[in-house]
């Protein structure tokens, strides 16, 4: 799993002033934050981690732990052009995205901001669906919403995505954040009204990775509610970036 090979920029952005990096959750990929980019300013680029096993890296194995992604991930970063960068991650990708501001922080290059979505604190016990039957995990994938009705009633593709889908829970699961300083950026908690998966009480919980006050914000729907609130969530993540980037400009209006 080799550096140079994780990040997917749907639009090149020339001499950009910030950068967005997004991590999606167990079974996603890069492609679910292609649509972001159409809500974003000129000067601000995109950038959405692959995770293998799947879409365009689907004939390597999948991450056995949350480190492999975070080195990865960071690695890149750091070989890149280095501007401020705002990270946002929804459920499995929440931890992956606290997991890689630790590692940009250890090399001197703390994220402008962290953006954690649909995920209870690291430290609060979670589930083990991965430990469950075919059956059992494919229900939670058709609870938590976020796949079409199509692929839900396909056994091709469930065929194909279990396996994924099992090492990403896995790997979700079993994550035990180790003992680290709360990180000195803006950290923002976003999840949905009707989240089956997240207790909205949990969320508080977050405050011990963050040196300054949590940030907020809830949003109408399920777990997948960034799908239907794109929009509101595309702006929540710019107003990050604003406050943290000077040089960043005018949003423009949403599709």
């Amino acid at each position: 799993m080799s550096a140079q090979h994780w990040l997917r920029r749907y639009e090149r952005v020339r001499d950009p002033v910030a950068r967005v990096v997004c991590f999606p959750h167990a079974g996603g990929g890069a492609r679910f934050f292609r649509s972001w980019c159409a809500g974003l300013p000129p000067g601000v680029e995109l950038c959405a981690v692959q995770y293998p096993g799947r879409e365009d890296r689907i004939r390597e194995p999948c991450a056995t732990d949350l480190s492999q992604i975070a080195d990865a991930v960071a690695a890149e970063l750091l070989a890149r052009h280095r501007v401020p960068a705002v990270l946002f991650g929804h459920s499995l990708g929440a931890a992956a995205a606290y997991e890689t501001a630790l590692r940009l922080r250890r090399a001197g290059e703390t994220p402008a901001a962290l953006a954690v979505s649909g995920r209870a604190a690291p430290l609060d016990p979670g589930r083990m669906l991965h430990r469950t039957s075919d059956d059992e995990l494919w229900d939670d994938v058709c609870r938590s919403g976020g796949t079409s009705e199509e692929v839900l009633r396909s056994a091709e593709m469930r065929e194909l995505m279990l396996p994924v889908l099992r090492a990403d829970y896995r790997l979700s699961e079993r994550y035990l954040p180790g003992a680290a300083r709360p990180l000195d950026c803006p950290v923002l908690a976003c999840n949905g009204d009707r989240d089956p998966e997240v207790d909205p009480d949990s969320l508080p919980g977050w405050q011990a990775v963050a040196a300054r006050p949590l940030r907020y914000r809830t949003f109408p729907g399920g777990h997948f509610y960034l799908v239907d609130q794109r929009p509101g969530v595309v702006a929540a993540v710019l107003d990050l970036v604003s406050a943290t980037t000077p040089a960043a400009v005018r949003w423009p209006s949403m599709p």
